[in-house]
């Protein structure tokens, strides 16, 4: 009774399903608002912790260190899926974070890392051992990995077990059911402890550490329950010889990126958004350092992790997932790039916390609740290596490489600062970003449309793309 209720709501916002498909998207919804809620959470503390402790000045470096740790992590996950199945990946990787989370939850709780003792004077940084120190980076680098992983390994499941037209409507239903992981997780999670009278974060940790283990219990109930006709990914007429070109070993999924257009396409769609959300977030974690510290600043940034989501959630009640649908993923795509240059000019225009909060949490919304969908769809006209190496590499490296590329032009933040004043150089540097990420802008509404174009060519065809 209830699943057909919801089914008939779910019907003018996402399109019309089978019964058994709907549930199909359901429990991957399920699934996905967990490794959502757990990432948002993750991500919102790994701020938080490092802006007390070390100041939110330092985070270009940490996203440095992040970036180059995170090579030997992908390379280790490519090799794990030669040898395993892709359900025993995840359930692997699932049991390794799960265990890592208890751990840094220890370590905040015994006050190896002493995240509300530590003090900020401008950015000038109180260190209370430089062991603490090296924790809170190790602890940036475990929720980057994390973020990095998980994602791309589910929607590598998601574009592996799911037909194009069937894609259209059931992604988009995925990514609105995650966002309301993403609104609980990292507002009730993160601010627990703060709400419960707590020094440190160590309670949220092992909420985190609970709710990934519960993910294993998740993706099993799904390859349990969903009928095996619904577990068919898209196969191209060339698909067999394409494959044959693909050989196998350690760096393939980055030799299949660097060899085609079209991973590279998808690639920089990927990091476009994330290389200019960069360049806001330090302007706006900045500030909220200024504001808050420890817990309450756990708090203010898990407020914000659910304002993006909830934002991301109406966005995609309100249908927008229908333009990929009706129109579309090209026009999905070439939508994005007009959006964040009206982004961009609003944040060298304007410059205060609020402001910046509204921008921040609007921009991250229409990315998750319009282009992402679009781009994964990018992938089921590919082969099934692509989807699970090249993916990883460019989830990993498209995203985290743009947030490293961004975080080097943040670099010059302090030194503007120093030299013009921290009103003025804040100014000067925003300047520099939009003639920057205008730049950016105007090359990927053209890499946008090729997508487009190429994506529907292969499901015209029915053949894949590589």
């Amino acid at each position: 009774m209830f699943l057909s209720f919801f089914k008939k709501l779910a019907k003018p916002i996402f399109g019309n399903f089978e019964t058994e498909e709907f549930k199909k998207f359901l429990r991957m919804g399920a699934l996905f608002a967990f490794i959502i809620g757990v990432y948002w959470t993750l991500s919102q503390l790994k701020t938080a912790i490092f802006c007390s402790l070390i100041g939110a000045s330092q985070i270009p470096w940490a996203k440095t260190i992040s970036f180059i740790c995170l090579i030997p992590v992908v390379l280790l996950y490519t090799k794990l899926l030669e040898k395993f199945a892709r359900e025993k990946v995840f359930y692997l990787l699932a049991v390794i974070y799960g265990a890592c989370s208890v751990f840094f939850g220890i370590l905040l709780l015994t006050g190896h890392i002493a995240q509300a003792e530590c003090l900020l004077n401008g950015s000038e940084t109180t260190f209370s051992n430089l062991g603490s120190t090296f924790l809170v980076y190790v602890f940036y680098i475990f929720s980057e990995s994390f973020g990095a992983l998980f994602p791309a390994l589910f929607w590598a499941i998601a574009a592996d077990t799911t037909q194009p037209e069937s894609a259209k409507k059931g992604f988009s239903l995925i990514v609105a059911i995650g966002q309301l992981g993403g609104i609980a997780g990292p507002y009730f999670i993160s601010s627990l402890p703060l709400r419960l009278g707590f020094e440190t974060s160590a309670l949220s940790l092992f909420i985190c550490a609970a709710a990934i283990f519960y993910l294993i219990f998740l993706l099993k109930r799904f390859f349990i329950f969903t009928p095996a006709d619904l577990l068919v990914s898209f196969h191209g007429k060339n698909e067999s010889s394409e494959e044959k070109k693909q050989e196998m070993g350690f760096f393939e999924g980055l030799y299949l990126l660097l060899s085609h257009s079209y991973l590279l396409g998808i690639f920089a769609v990927i990091a476009f958004p994330d290389f200019l959300s960069t360049i806001f977030d330090v302007h706006f974690n900045s500030l909220a350092a200024q504001h808050y510290s420890g817990v309450e600043l756990a708090e203010f940034l898990g407020i914000y992790g659910s304002s993006v989501n909830l934002i991301a959630l109406i966005f995609l009640l309100c249908g927008i997932g229908n333009i990929a649908r009706f129109f579309g993923v090209a026009i999905a795509l070439l939508l994005m790039p007009v959006i964040y240059a009206a982004a961009t000019l609003g944040f060298v225009t304007l410059n205060s916390l609020t402001f910046l909060f509204a921008l921040m949490a609007s921009s991250k919304a229409i990315n998750y609740s319009l282009n992402s969908p679009a781009v994964k769809q990018l992938y089921i006209p590919t082969t099934h290596d692509v989807r699970f190496k090249s993916q990883a590499w460019i989830d990993a490296f498209g995203s985290r490489g743009a947030k490293q590329s961004g975080s080097l032009f943040n670099m010059m933040l302090t030194p503007m600062q120093k030299n013009l004043g921290e009103v003025a150089g804040r100014a000067r540097h925003a300047l520099w970003a939009s003639y920057l990420g205008f730049g950016i802008i105007g090359c990927w509404f053209f890499i946008a449309f090729y997508l487009g174009r190429m994506h529907k060519k292969a499901i015209d065809e029915k053949r894949v793309v590589c």
